[in-house]
């Protein structure tokens, strides 16, 4: 039996799971970003601790490579690579918008058939009208690059006039407005989560498909920008 620990942190949601085979037996999750970093290895201990599967059990270890939030991402990848060291276990990748088309497809199987979708494209809140993108065909084949996508009326236009298109994540929530046609189909209720990197893990792990733990960074897409915090730490200065 395979036994997978995975972990999403890519987003605003904190997600982690135990899978053994194709089933999920542990799930942890919080929609809080601002908390990934005190939440994912108190929920990773819970997990342990409710499946009684411990880490020397784990076959490997499976983390959201990107893109999706710097900090979110830097936080996944630096447990998951802390754990694969002090357990010496694999280090599996999977991209985000992978991971999102497969929990689509599952999620919205039925929507899929009734209304005719042709492709579906998860997109991942890059700020502003900003995404990050891809558009994958109802296989979950991947039949575009992933990029970050200036989002306006013209998007996916091309597209759209000869396609139905599923759009789903936070950042085609903000997009709703903006790319008006009678082919594009949104859903609000998706959020990433672990569970849905299962079968892409399951099959890198089959493959021997396995990062290197000392080099393997995230895949940020765009660089990160700090910007100047406003608010005075000293009074007066």
């Amino acid at each position: 039996m395979s036994k997978l620990l995975l972990i999403e942190s890519g987003t605003n949601v904190c997600s982690v799971a135990i899978s053994v085979n194709e089933q999920v037996v542990g799930l942890k999750e919080s929609s809080d970003e601002r908390a990934h970093a005190a939440q994912l290895t108190v929920f990773v201990d819970h997990l342990i601790k409710e499946t009684g599967i411990t880490i020397p059990q784990i076959d490997a270890i499976a983390v959201s490579k990107g893109p999706g939030s710097y900090t979110g991402l830097r936080i996944g990848v630096s447990a998951a690579k802390g754990i694969c060291y002090a357990a010496d276990k694999p280090l599996i990748s999977i991209g985000s918008l992978d991971s999102m088309t497969y929990g689509a497809s599952k999620l919205y199987q039925s929507m899929v058939k009734e209304q005719g979708i042709d492709l579906i494209c998860p997109m991942i809140d890059a700020r502003r009208m900003e995404v990050y993108s891809a558009l994958y065909d109802t296989t979950n084949k991947r039949i575009s690059v992933v990029e970050a996508l200036v989002v306006d009326e013209l998007t996916f236009k091309d597209r759209l006039d000869s396609n139905r298109i599923l759009f789903l994540g936070n950042g085609a929530t903000k997009c709703k407005e903006v790319i008006n046609h009678p082919n594009a189909f949104f859903v609000d209720d998706f959020s990433p989560s672990a569970q849905y990197m299962i079968p892409l893990a399951l099959n890198a792990l089959a493959n021997k498909v396995f990062e290197d733990v000392a080099y393997f960074e995230p895949y940020y897409l765009k660089d990160f920008v700090a910007t100047k915090s406003q608010k005075k730490i000293f009074p007066g200065m």
